[in-house]
Order: C-alpha cells, then sequence, then structure tokens
C-alpha cells in the first residue's frame, strides 16, 4: 500500500498550512490530496515557500480577512488568484471595548466573545461561505483558504468543506483543533489585555466550532437545510463537489 501523503507542509513565512485530504466522505472515499489546503495568512512567504506553493499548483486562494488586514499583510504569487471573501475581525475590538468600560476581561469572557464569533459566522457571513462554494464548484484546481492566523474564520470554512463532502463531525472537530499545534503566534506589542484573554484568543476550543455546529442545528434544522437554504448547495451541488474533491 502506498504511503499517504503529508498533511502539514511547514511553510517559513506561512504558518498552519495543511492539507485537507485523506478524510474519509461519503461513501468511504476520501478527500482528494493536493486540491485543498488551508493556512495563516500568505503575506510573508519566503523564496522557497513560494516555490513549494507552485510546485503544489495552487492557483486560488480564498482570503477571509478584512479590508485593513489584507492592506497591512499583501501577497502577489505569481499564477495565484485571489478571491477576497473579507469577515472583519471583531473579537479584538470587543476586547478593546470591554476595557475601556472597565469590564472584566478573562479567560471565561473571552471564551464568550470567541463563541459568539463563531455563531455570528453561521448566519452574518453566509454569503462569504457561499461564494467559496460556487468558486469551488467551477473546478478543482488546488486552492487555499486563509485568514490571518487561519484557525477561525478559515476553521469554520474548512469544516463547512469537510461536512459538505460528508467527513464525520468528530474529524471535522480534529481537523479543526490541529491549529492549537501548528499556528505560531506571532511578537505583538505589549497590549493591556489581560494574558489570560490573549490565551484564548490565541488558541481553538471544541466548543467554538460547536457553538458554530449548534446554532446551524437548532436555526436551520441541520446541515443538510444550512447547505441548501443558506449556501445555496442543493442535492446536485453537493454531488458535483464530492466529484470534484472525493478520490474514486
Amino acid at each position: 500500500m502506498s504511503e499517504q501523503p503529508v498533511r502539514v507542509l511547514p511553510l517559513q513565512g506561512a504558518s498552519n498550512f495543511r492539507d485537507l485530504g485523506g478524510y474519509p466522505g461519503h461513501g468511504g472515499r476520501p478527500v482528494r490530496w493536493r486540491r485543498l489546503f488551508r493556512s495563516a495568512h500568505l503575506g510573508a512567504l519566503s523564496d522557497a515557500d513560494r516555490a513549494l506553493l507552485q510546485q503544489l499548483g495552487v492557483s486560488r486562494a480564498f482570503d477571509f480577512r478584512g479590508v485593513h488586514e489584507r492592506a497591512g499583510e499583501p501577497y502577489q504569487l505569481p499564477g495565484l488568484q485571489q478571491h477576497s471573501l473579507a469577515i472583519e475581525p471583531s473579537v479584538v475590538q470587543r476586547m478593546q471595548d470591554m476595557l475601556a468600560a472597565g469590564e472584566r476581561l478573562d479567560a471565561a469572557a473571552a471564551g464568550r466573545l470567541m463563541r459568539e464569533l463563531y455563531q455570528s459566522l453561521v448566519n452574518d457571513q453566509a454569503h462569504r461561505f457561499a461564494a467559496m462554494f460556487e468558486q469551488l464548484l467551477q473546478d478543482d484546481a488546488p486552492a487555499v483558504l486563509h485568514c490571518t492566523a487561519g484557525k477561525d474564520r478559515t476553521g469554520y470554512a474548512a469544516a463547512l468543506i469537510l461536512l459538505a463532502l460528508g467527513v464525520p463531525r468528530e474529524l471535522v472537530m480534529q481537523d479543526f483543533l490541529l491549529s492549537n499545534d501548528l499556528y505560531r503566534r506571532p511578537d505583538l506589542p505589549a497590549t493591556q489585555t489581560p494574558r489570560e484573554a490573549l490565551e484564548v484568543l490565541w488558541r481553538v476550543e471544541v466548543g467554538f466550532l460547536q457553538a458554530a455546529l449548534d446554532a446551524v442545528d437548532a436555526e436551520h434544522g441541520g446541515i443538510e437545510r444550512y447547505f441548501e437554504q443558506r449556501l445555496g448547495l442543493g442535492p446536485a451541488a453537493r454531488r458535483t463537489l464530492a466529484q470534484r474533491y472525493l478520490a474514486e
């Protein structure tokens, strides 16, 4: 039996870069390798990183960063088409607002803000994820999804793709939690934000993604109806997605 490709592909200038391939989808068919990648932002790639992405054939990027995030860390790669699906960051601003108002900002409060962020992605940003699937349905050219850290907006987007391909929720969660091992925190200037709150901000927890999935189930009657009613992925579209991204 041939060895499976490596899932984690370390880059010098970007962290949390990995392949979504290999997970079992509909009918036990695995997600194709080297077609769908997820990552932190690509604004600081080395020449070797750029060469690797070209070698992998990555020709599409779905960038969920907000406008100022994109402007702060832009990138251009030959042959890579960028699709801006901007979702503005909100948690840091809400933390700053809490501190300014004299409210207690501890780990519990930070966790609540993160869960609320994930819940907001379900409905408020559904159009962004619908646009992502619209592009994925057009062809199977290798694509990378990313935001700034590649763990929250990207984490939810990757979870949606895997769920649409029939990957069991427990494996989707497993992939989601890999960010805790793979994300490298940036060096940031001193801040008034308490350390315990920052520790929550820079990690992912089961409860974050679960908050989104619970909202999908409670508000939309389950993931299948959510796909069809909010993301434009009816049965025919999901079959096409499976043809493109599941191995035979």
